[in-house]
């Protein structure tokens, strides 16, 4: 790749557009994103910064980053502007989107896949966190799925990528396990002993010398008509982490993400990572779940919580800025300030694509705008994928599972057909 580019015009490319708007768009700061309502809809806010493009494919489907970057109208926007001068940011780095950028000489400010594969795959993950896993992650072991025993207590089966909770099997009886290893006798598995809990999120920022932790949040998951997955996550709530966790507990998940970052910051990992933890309850303990080696999900809409709270007067940075910040070199705000904004409200919550629910109606919409949510419309069609994300100033949820008013009033809209 190219050498890092000094005061760069930073390029963010995304398959989706919202995944970009954690930061304002400016001359410094553009985007390139597939054609849709929703984008079009944000271009009309800054039509000279976001740059859109037209899918051509056959089947329909928006151009991934990979075929976004590899885009002609792309490549003459980056020369326009000179290559010299332009420094890429992308939600994920894969292989391919570095051969890209490597080919044309860009700068790719992203880390290097090689390490996020190596931070996020469920089997290297344990090699690489050595010490820390046997500290942070519940009792596990890798074993070849036809060799796994049944020891009469659940048990999570974990393939090597687990997207959404996809690759993740609970196995509640030697029945259940026997199916498994039936289908994939000879993979290899991670098992873990079954955590049962509330799970949080917390995002952190890391550049050459410091450490950004975000704010936890709740992590929603598993509930219908949302998903029809057990393990899929379809949204956080930033108002329940203090009615849920006591500070000692807040402690803990920080002290745990500190020391990852510490590790992932000795390789070179630059920009945004995040952890998923979840609380045993019959321990009382804290586990590490999951570390999302990339931008995650969850970062856009808490740095628009934290814009809204520094418009109020509240100092510092967004979780975002601080991403690109690290990332680039560059500055996203006008502020100094190198802190993290809090934020203790605020929520959001997606719609995947189920059996049952597979397109969103209009009435549907304009119901949960009259409730003071805001919604983005994602045009995709595979099974759990993005259909609708609700985004509301307040929290949906009243404790670990359960709606709040607000909360139900959402189910109730997306429940109607």
């Amino acid at each position: 790749m190219a050498k890092s580019v000094k005061n760069p015009v930073i390029l963010y490319v995304t398959r989706d557009i919202e995944r970009a708007l954690g930061a304002q768009p400016t001359a410094e700061y553009q985007i390139v994103a597939n054609k849709t309502a929703y984008a079009e809809s944000v271009k009309k806010l800054y039509p000279d910064f976001i740059h859109l493009i037209e899918t051509t494919r056959e089947d329909g489907e928006l151009f991934d980053t990979r075929e976004l970057l590899d885009h002609e109208s792309v490549r003459r926007l980056i020369a326009t502007r000179g290559a010299d001068n332009v420094s890429i940011v992308v939600f994920k780095n894969t292989p391919h989107i570095e051969q890209i950028c490597t080919k044309n000489a860009w700068h790719l400010a992203n880390p290097s896949s090689t390490l996020a594969e190596k931070i996020e795959n469920k089997m290297t993950q344990v090699e690489y966190l050595g010490a820390l896993g046997e500290t942070y992650l519940p009792p596990h072991s890798l074993t070849i799925t036809k060799d796994i025993v049944w020891n009469k207590k659940p048990l999570i089966i974990q393939w090597a990528h687990s997207h959404t909770g996809l690759g993740t099997t609970l196995v509640n009886s030697a029945d259940e396990l026997k199916a498994v290893q039936e289908k994939f006798p000879e993979r290899l598995a991670r098992v873990t002993s079954y955590v049962h809990g509330p799970s949080f999120t917390l995002n952190v920022v890391i550049d050459e010398k410091n450490i950004f932790l975000g704010n936890i949040s709740y992590q929603i998951t598993g509930i219908p008509p949302f998903t029809e997955n057990l393990f899929t996550t379809i949204g956080n709530d930033w108002s329940l982490t203090h009615s849920l966790l006591d500070e000692t507990e807040i402690s803990a998940i920080e002290t745990m993400a500190t020391d990852v970052a510490r590790k992932l910051q000795s390789d070179g990992w630059r920009g945004l990572f995040g952890i998923d933890v979840m609380r045993d309850d019959e321990l009382n303990k804290i586990f590490l779940i999951e570390i999302n080696a990339r931008q995650p999900a969850s970062t856009t809409y808490e740095s628009e919580l934290q814009r809204k709270n520094r418009e109020l007067g509240v100092d510092g940075q967004t979780i975002f800025e601080a991403h690109v910040k690290a990332l680039t070199g560059g500055e996203t705000t006008g502020t100094k300030s190198t802190h993290i904004i809090p934020i203790n409200d605020g929520s959001q919550i997606i719609q995947r694509i189920t059996r049952i629910t597979q397109s969103i109606s209009d009435k549907q919409i304009q119901a949960l705008g009259a409730l003071g949510h805001q919604t983005i419309l994602y045009p995709n069609v595979d099974e759990n994928a993005d259909l609708l994300r609700i985004q509301s100033l307040l929290g949906i949820m009243e404790t670990h599972g359960r709606f709040n008013k607000r909360g139900k009033e959402i189910v109730d809209v997306m429940s109607a057909q």
